[in-house]
């Protein structure tokens, strides 16, 4: 009697991507093609946004991305991955909240819980981040804050956040 191999379980993650260092639309191209190799399946992508600077507002715009990614990859290995992809971009962690060439973040994975040294997900702050909310609520408006339990539409609705989000 043979048995067939395990299947390997397709896991959905929103990442958000963005920059404001250098070429901003060549580097986000670039982590999106990095993401897809490495990481898994582009399913959907938003629109550009352009944003200001959240955190230290002394510093040039972002552009950002939401992207949803079909991985097999744990959230462990997701994170290192992505971490691997900064670095190869030439990330420099200088300054928290500071310029970048690429940022990538984990926003949800599945409907995961998950609160562990170096990575919680849902992202802590989603929430009060509308630079987050227009590009998500873009691509996936009804998806579910599982701990919160509100959509992501009604997220961005409730929103305090009073930087201006642009669509490019």
């Amino acid at each position: 009697m043979t048995f067939a191999p395990e299947m390997m379980s397709m896991h959905k993650a929103f990442l958000l991507i963005g920059g404001n260092e250098g070429d901003r639309f060549a580097h986000l191209a670039r982590a999106r093609a990095n993401i897809e190799l490495i990481c898994g399946q582009e399913l959907d992508a938003s629109s550009l946004y352009a944003t200001s600077a959240w955190g230290l507002r002394e510093q040039p715009d972002f552009l950002n991305q939401v992207l949803l990614t079909g991985t097999e990859m744990k959230p462990e290995a997701l994170l290192s991955a992505i971490l691997g992809i900064e670095t190869e971009m030439g990330r420099i962690r200088a300054a928290r909240y500071g310029p970048r060439i690429i940022d990538i973040d984990i926003l949800f994975f599945d409907q995961l819980l998950l609160d562990i040294p170096g990575l919680q997900i849902p992202h802590p702050r989603i929430a009060e981040r509308r630079f987050v909310l227009e590009p998500l609520a873009e691509i996936a408006p009804g998806l579910v804050h599982p701990v919160s339990h509100l959509s992501v539409a009604e997220l961005l609705r409730r929103c305090t956040d009073p930087l201006e989000v642009k669509k490019i």
